[in-house]
This record gives structure tokens, C-alpha cells and sequence, in this order.
């Protein structure tokens, strides 16, 4: 998508601190951290919600989260605790609209999350 600013940084189009890369999916940290380690993780697919996933898209799902949890440990909060988030549409704040996952830790986590 010519105007999605997760694709501009797939495309390295736009500065990202990029911490995870491979042919399927891209891992930068977050430029408004809601934790001490806030990465998004993104498939390099244009996918705009979950609810647009095709048959062949649900593959992502598993490699992003093997993402998430090498990045978890690389961080050094595996042991502790981590949070992935997905919002799906406007009602549930996604404002980005290229599937994404944040993975936040480092700090306690509360329940429910707003």
C-alpha cells in the first residue's frame, strides 16, 4: 500500500529501529513505548486487520509470535513476563491499518488493559 507507513518501513522508506528482519516479517521498536520494551511486530505483507486474513495469510500468526518470544528473550523478559496485543478495527484502537503486534514487557502489566 502506497500510503501505509508500516509498508514505507518494510520498504525502508521511512527510518525505523529495525531489531528483527526476514522474509516474512519485520520487528522495530515502537516510537511511543508503552513499556520499557515495546517492539511492533509486522508481517511485510499489506494485511489491514485480522479479519481480513486469507486461508494462506494464518501462517504469519505462528512465525510472528516465534518473533516475539526470540525477541522476549533477547530483551531479557522472557522469564518475567510479556504482554502481545492485537487490535482488530478502529473500536479496539488499531490506528494503523498493516496488522501488527505490539509486544510489551519490562514493567508490571495490569488487567484489564483499558
Amino acid at each position: 500500500m502506497r500510503d501505509c507507513i508500516f509498508c514505507k518501513i518494510v520498504n525502508k522508506q521511512i527510518p525505523s529501529k529495525i531489531i528483527y528482519e526476514d522474509e516474512i516479517a519485520v520487528a522495530f521498536e515502537d516510537v511511543n513505548p508503552q513499556a520499557p520494551v515495546h517492539a511492533l511486530i509486522i508481517p511485510k505483507k499489506h494485511i489491514p486487520t485480522l479479519a481480513d486474513f486469507s486461508e494462506e495469510d494464518y501462517g504469519i500468526i505462528p512465525h510472528i509470535f516465534k518473533i516475539a518470544n526470540r525477541i522476549a528473550k533477547e530483551k531479557g523478559i522472557a522469564e518475567r513476563g510479556y504482554r502481545i496485543v492485537n487490535n482488530c478495527n478502529a473500536e479496539s484502537g488499531q490506528t494503523v491499518f498493516h496488522i501488527h503486534f505490539h509486544l510489551l514487557g519490562g514493567r508490571q502489566m495490569h488487567w484489564p488493559p483499558g
